[in-house]
């Protein structure tokens, strides 16, 4: 389960996608795929969360990693490369971006 805390030491990364209601659950079916087949067995990854929203343009990303490093290297694999080709066809963009976590209430 993710924990959001202060104290957190690794890469946080929140990666949104844009999409047309009609490619929403097709998207979702990928992305759940790629963390149940591949994502979540990857070195230093520690937990994930998937949110949409109200209208199904959007879908949130909220991973958790040991460190950038483990992030980076799933993403330079043969098998997410092609994982992210599927997903960039289903969606009108996505991008992830590194945070780190500055306040916890």
């Amino acid at each position: 389960m993710t924990t959001i805390s202060t104290d957190f030491h690794g890469q946080t990364v929140i990666t949104t996608f844009e999409m047309t209601p009609g490619t929403c659950a097709d998207l979702l079916d990928q992305l759940r795929e790629a963390y149940e087949v591949f994502i979540r067995h990857q070195p230093g990854f520690i937990s994930a969360g998937l949110h949409v929203n109200d209208a199904q343009t959007r879908i949130a990303n909220y991973s958790q990693w040991r460190d950038r490093k483990d992030f980076q290297a799933m993403l330079r694999t043969p098998e997410m490369r092609e994982r992210n080709r599927n997903i960039a066809a289903l969606c009108s963009r996505f991008e992830p971006v590194m945070y780190e976590v500055a306040g916890h209430y």
